[in-house]
């Protein structure tokens, strides 16, 4: 992968640690807050400002840290993810988060706060988080990071008298401008090992160890790292588990492992219209998510194509007035390409919307 570097001052931390649960002490966990100060040390290390690291605890009696931390419980932890990330201002996000987890039956991750009951098993939606935060309700944080350390198992097997008390959290339009890493502690169906006398959890003390000095970390490299401590651990007898890893950028998508499932999907897809993947080429970009640098790029473009042309507020159907009005004129697309990348140098985003280009030039097909 080829990124632009993120300065440390540019990136936003939600850190997370859960021992203790209000369904009782048959939840308790030692271990995940002890994870979340040492990742917090990390950033820190790193030249992250402490004012960036937002920490979500609930430790055991005798963990509690000596600094100032924030409650983990359902309406905070949704309010970080909804409101505070986004506000944030930063390019960059990065999610830690230990503690008790569970795959629900529509597959999904759900990770229990920390006013989980037996009754009300109140829980984030990891997939749903993620939808969130790569829709154009999150123009920023660009690249994002997530290590989740909690128990993948399936719901039913627990036999408890409700489902867990998730909710969809609310999104925006697609948009493919978003570079996500997730690393899962478990696979699908399994338990996410903890080792209580060091209070610890084996795969957050792996990727701790793992972690180099850059604060936003080549996320393939990394997990061959870790996942080649965790194979020696399984071959050792010391776990069953298999971390996870989900990659999302614009023009590359990696799963381990694959979901069958997932990968027909993707391949049955009918492919898309040549103007469509031009309008897609373009959303990828962060700037056509705010409205001023859109307004920069019109003024790079030329004046006798754009004086006339109808602006919009919703982002995607600006993007495509932009585009109607630049393949109406000779060369249009060409100078749309070459503003384009004059603001923005992305070479994977560039390669992807160059093709296009030629692709539509050469077979415009139906669309726009």
């Amino acid at each position: 992968m080829n990124r632009r570097p993120v300065s440390p001052d540019r990136i936003f931390a939600l850190v997370v640690g859960i021992e203790q649960y209000a369904a009782g002490p048959g939840w308790d966990l030692p271990g995940p807050a002890r994870d979340a100060l040492r990742f917090r040390d990390w950033l820190l290390a790193r030249g992250v400002p402490g004012a960036n690291i937002q920490l979500h605890l609930a430790p055991l009696p005798g963990s509690a840290p000596d600094l100032p931390f924030r409650q983990a419980d359902h309406d905070s932890l949704r309010r970080a993810l909804i409101k505070d990330a986004p506000d944030s201002g930063a390019e960059a996000l990065w999610v830690w988060w230990g503690g008790h987890g569970v795959l629900d039956t529509d597959e999904n991750t759900a990770l229990y706060t920390a006013d989980a009951t037996l009754t009300d098993r109140r829980a984030i939606d990891v997939d749903s988080a993620l939808t969130r935060l790569r829709s154009d309700a999150t123009p920023g944080l660009g690249v994002q990071m997530w290590m989740v350390d909690a128990c993948r198992t399936f719901d039913e097997q627990h036999r408890f008298p409700q489902s867990p008390s998730t909710e969809r959290l609310p999104t925006g339009a697609r948009v493919a401008a978003h570079e996500q890493t997730l690393l899962f502690a478990a696979g699908r169906g399994q338990r996410a090992g903890n080792d209580p006398e060091r209070r610890l959890g084996l795969f957050s003390d792996i990727v701790l160890r793992e972690l180099a000095d850059d604060p936003l970390p080549e996320p393939l490299p990394l997990f061959d790292a870790v996942k080649a401590r965790m194979s020696a651990l399984r071959e050792a007898g010391l776990t069953e588990q298999t971390p996870g890893l989900r990659l999302e950028t614009p023009g590359y998508s990696e799963r381990v492992p694959p979901l069958p499932s997932a990968v027909r999907a993707l391949s049955d897809r009918p492919a898309e219209p040549p103007a469509a993947r031009i309008v897609t080429a373009l959303m990828a970009y962060p700037l056509m998510s705010d409205r001023d640098e859109r307004q920069t790029l019109v003024n790079e473009l030329p004046a006798a194509i754009v004086a006339r042309m109808p602006r919009h507020l919703v982002p995607r159907t600006d993007v495509i007035g932009i585009f109607r009005a630049l393949k109406a004129h000779r060369d249009g697309l060409q100078r749309l390409y070459e503003a384009v990348t004059l603001i923005d140098e992305d070479p994977v985003r560039a390669a992807e919307l160059k093709s296009a280009i030629q692709d539509f030039l050469a077979d415009p097909g139906p669309g726009m």
